[in-house]
Order: C-alpha cells, then structure tokens, then sequence
C-alpha cells in the first residue's frame, strides 16, 4: 500500500510538472517580442535616423516589438523589397514607387512645393511663373518631377534654361541652386523666384524664407500656392494636398498672409498587407505613444501623423490604403488577448481534449493488458494444479513447481509497479495457493507445512 502510494505521488507531481512546463512555454509564445524587418530609405536621410532611434526604444522599454533595420539607398529600392515580401516594413515615397502590397501606418513625413518670391517681383499667382526663371533647390529627379506637375497643372512648360536664350512665354526655366546662391541669383535678377521641395515646418524651410527675405527690396515675402489642389489629388492620388498655415515663417510681417495650399508628397511607413493586424496596431501605437521621446533623440518626429480619413471603409479602399491594424489604434478597437489568440484557444482546448481522451484509452488499454497478462498466468496456474493432480513423476512435480515459483514473482512484480484490480489480484492468489499445495500433497509433504509466495498479504 506504501509503495502504490509512493508511484501515485509520484505520477502527480509528474503531471504537475509537465503541466507547468506546457504553461510555461505557451506564456513564452504568446508574449515573446516578434521582430520586423524594417526597409529604410533613402540613405543618409531623416526616416533611416529616425526609424533606428523607434527601434532602439523599443527595445529599451522591452516592448512586444523589435526592429531589425535593413538600409537601402533610395525609396524606391526600399519599395521593391517590400513588394518581394523580403521585409515586414518599409519607408515608401508613393510618388516614387508604390508597392502593390503596401498599406500604410503612419505618415512619417509631408513635404511640399514651396514656391517663394519677392513682394516685389509683381508674381502673385502661379500663372505669373510663366516666362520666369525659378531657382530649384536640392535638385533630385522626384522633385523635379513634382514640380513639373504642379506647374504644368496650370499651363506652364518646365524646361532647363540655356544660357543665352530667352525664356518661353508659356514655360518656366528651372535654374539649380545651392542655397547659399540664392541671395545673390535673386539680386542679379538670375531668377525671379524660388522653388524647393521640403516639409515646411522644418528650419530648412524658414531659413530659405528668411533668405528670399532678406534679398527683396521691401523686405517681403510671398508664398505662391495652388487652388485646384483637391483636383490635382484627385487626379495623381499619390500625391498629397498640403496647407501651409498663416504665420507660419513668421508674425511680424506675417508670412504667409493667410493659409496657402499646394501639393506634396509623403514619405510613409507601410506594412505588407499579409502582416497581422495585431502586429501592425502594436507598431503603430508604440511609434504614436512614444513619439514625444522620440522627438528628443530626433525632431523629425514631431512631423509622424495619421493619414487622413473619414471613414473605415474609405481608409480600406482609397489608392493609398490604410493597414485594417492601423486602424484598429486609430479607431481604438484593438483586439484584446482573447480576441487575438481566440483560435489558439479554441485549438488547444479541441486538440487538449482529444489528447485527454487518448492518454485515458491508452491507460485503459494498458490497464486491460496487464490484467490479461495476470490471468493468462492464473489460467497456468490452475492448468498446473490439473497437471500436478495427474503425475506423481518427480522431476515433472519438481518442474512444476519451479513454474509456480516463476508465475508467482511475475504476479507479484505486476502487482509491486502497477494498480491491479482486488478482484484479479485475489483469484491469482488463489490459483497460487491451490497450486502449490497440490504440488506438495503429491510430493508427500504435510499440508500443514506448506507456504505461500505471497502468504496472507491482503491485496488492495
């Protein structure tokens, strides 16, 4: 009874243990950090600086998300790696490339076509730049291309200037600048305004402002926008509508005078459109929620906001989608633990039981075998006590009960390391008794000197 006892205990604390174990690794799974590779671009940019400084508080503040930053030298480049699933994110300028299978996050940055002039120049709209020469600023290829549109929206032709040769009526020459030409383009008349591609909050946009300032004759400044900027959109949809605030260069002369619309592009940080949405809400409220800290390892985080929609169905639909987990933070409608592993739950409780209902066959099925395996050798057992009954040979009575011996340890093993049934138990101590003692009566010894292998043990 103490050892049955013992292997009980035993077999509990095994249960226990490997109950824990299995917890222990599905707590692992489920909260384990999922890491992402992140396609940066373009090279020694803001989104490759700011974009490692988000992956660095990640994981000091030991949140449920790494990043695992893969630089590239443009963002077209960073496009295509997301478009070949080689990455889980990306840094995608969609003027430039739009991958098929990206969805936004966030918009990391805005930029605009900045169109400055002196007050004094007499341009006050965007077709008084016809017959103009415009001073471009950071000339890349997608800038010029930008500007070109905008401009060729309202009739004017965007051609590079030859020296010696008179500006087209209805053209703009575009003439490159470094920005520490400009002063003196503007005083020797070699441009009448000037162009730049940039986010207009940043000191970038105020220094040129201030230059093209100092540089007129009156000390005036004026910011030409574009008022069929919905229209424009409407028909490029990767481009984007930006307004320029009153006041925004200044309050004293107010610069502009009142808000100014153009056109722009944004850079984005977009998902392939396969990632979870629990994931892509993790990443989009880590990047919202930390921003303020961010913004002090990086000022360009203060520029990360929302893509503007009004409805659901109109973020999932419109050219430029939004990932469904994206919307998920912006809506506040995150799915909670039980939501997001709900068919993991129900998995392991199916699955949990079926195993539980086979661990409790096979228990069964072995329990069946080894009271098989008792009586087959209680069945010998009487078989034997027939035999013996039948013989008076002594060397097949001595056989016989070297046999009883053999049956009787092997019971009794059984009955040591394993459950048996009282009832299976007994009839085997039976068989036993009843063996020996025919065996002994035809041997001639005195009943009253016979012994049993397993005497008066009570079996349970």
């Amino acid at each position: 009874m103490v050892v049955r006892l013992k292997i009980r205990r035993e077999a509990l604390f095994l249960v226990l243990a490997a109950a824990v174990a299995v917890a222990s690794i599905a707590t692992f799974y489920f909260t384990r950090a999922t890491t992402l590779k992140v396609a940066v671009a373009p090279k020694g940019g803001t989104e490759p600086a700011l974009l490692q400084a988000y992956a660095e508080v990640l994981k000091a503040r030991n949140k449920d998300i790494r990043l695992e930053i893969l630089p590239f030298d443009g963002v077209r480049e960073s496009a295509e790696a997301l478009r070949a699933k080689k990455v889980d994110l990306a840094v995608v300028r969609p003027d430039i490339a739009l991958p098929s299978n990206g969805l936004t996050l966030a918009v990391l940055r805005e930029q605009a076509v900045i169109i400055l002039t002196p007050e004094a120049s007499g341009i006050a709209a965007m077709p008084d730049l016809a017959g103009k020469r415009l001073g471009f600023i950071a000339q890349r290829t997608a800038d010029k291309a930008l500007i070109s549109e905008l401009l060729e929206h309202d009739g004017i032709t965007v051609s590079d200037r030859l020296e010696g040769q008179a500006v087209p009526q209805h053209g703009v020459a575009l003439v490159g600048l470094e920005e520490g030409d400009i002063a003196t383009a503007l005083s020797e008349k070699r441009i009448d305004a000037v162009v730049t591609v940039t986010t207009p909050t940043t000191p970038a946009a105020r220094r040129i402002v201030g230059i093209v300032r100092q540089a007129s004759p009156d000390n005036g400044v004026r910011v030409i926008g574009e008022q069929d900027t919905t229209a424009l959109v409407e028909r490029m949809p990767k481009l984007a509508a930006v307004t320029i605030p009153a006041g925004l260069f200044g309050g004293n002369p107010r610069i502009p005078a009142e808000d100014v619309t153009t056109i722009g592009a944004t850079y984005r940080l977009m998902a392939r459109d396969s990632l979870s949405r629990s994931v892509a809400a993790s990443v989009t409220q880590h990047l919202f929620e930390m921003r303020s800290d961010l913004a002090e390892l990086h000022p360009a985080a203060n520029a990360i906001h929302a893509p503007a929609y009004e409805t659901t169905a109109e973020a999932t639909s419109t050219k430029l989608p939004i990932h469904p987990g994206a919307i998920d933070y912006f809506e506040r409608e995150q799915e909670s633990f039980i939501e997001r592993y709900e068919t993991w739950i129900y998995l392991i409780a199916f699955f949990g039981g079926g195993i539980g209902s086979i661990l409790a066959w096979l228990r069964q099925r072995l329990s069946r075998v080894r009271r098989e395996r008792i009586e087959v050798a209680t069945e010998r057992l009487l078989e034997i006590r027939k035999q013996a009954g039948a013989t008076s040979a002594p060397v097949h009575l001595t056989a016989l009960a070297d046999e009883i011996d053999e049956l009787a340890a092997e019971i009794a093993r059984f009955a040591l390391h394993r459950h048996v049934e009282a009832r299976t138990m007994g009839a085997a101590t039976i068989a036993i008794e009843t063996a020996r003692a025919t065996v002994m009566r035809k041997t001639g010894f005195p009943h009253g000197q016979q012994t049993s292998m397993l005497g008066a043990q009570s079996v349970d």
